[in-house]
């Protein structure tokens, strides 16, 4: 059985390719398929967004399909960009962009006020309409100055720093026992696999 993971972004394929290699099932992009759809993300909230490209993909494809939204949320912000994360200039810009905006922003962050979180929702629909949907998140802060080398597809992770294992979050520096405990998108997709796991048994 095919899983199509629903997002044109390189890296999350990549990591979501890794995290679900123990689930007996095909995994298939969306360019595999031959699809070429974008879904707006008009949500208010991770959910909406990652239940609405979930359910697209999944009548347009004909496959069970997973598909996620997150963002990174800044305490001394209001939590913001949040759901904006991408689109936190107002339109969705490269990661270069981001990169020299979040720059800008972490220099005028409060020292002691410099929490963040990472979160995301990933969500598991079928083309019958039915979707379930799983968090997952982790805390750090925003460094003052970023990690030497960009993850290509995730730009804010440069910025983003781990007090408690004294490394960014950036898979040059994590092990991988690490990853799970402070990956928010492993720790949702292990909530997910034993429905995804159900359903392929079926």
């Amino acid at each position: 059985m095919n899983l199509l993971i629903a997002t044109t972004n390189k890296g999350k394929l990549a990591e979501l390719k890794t995290f679900l290699q123990d689930v007996p099932v095909e995994l298939v992009s969306l360019s595999d398929v031959g699809i070429t759809d974008d879904v707006e993300e008009t949500g208010k909230t991770y959910k909406e967004n990652s239940q609405k490209k979930a359910l697209f993909y999944a009548r347009k494809s004909n496959l069970p399909v997973i598909a996620d939204d997150g963002g990174l949320e800044i305490d001394a912000l209001g939590g913001a960009p949040g759901v904006k994360s991408r689109r936190w200039l107002g339109k969705a810009e490269s990661d270069e962009v981001l990169l020299n905006h979040l720059a800008s922003v972490a220099k005028n962050l409060p020292y002691e006020n410099r929490k963040a979180w990472f979160k995301t929702v990933i969500s598991f629909a079928l083309p019958n309409g039915k979707v379930w949907s799983v968090s997952g998140e982790v805390e750090g802060i925003i460094a003052e100055k970023p990690h030497v080398k960009i993850l290509k597809g995730y730009p804010y992770r440069s910025f983003f720093y781990l007090p408690k294992i004294k490394k960014y979050y950036h898979e040059d520096q994590l092990s991988d026992k690490e990853q799970k405990l402070y990956n928010h998108r492993y720790k949702a997709i292990e909530k997910l696999k034993p429905i995804i796991k159900k359903y392929v048994r079926h």
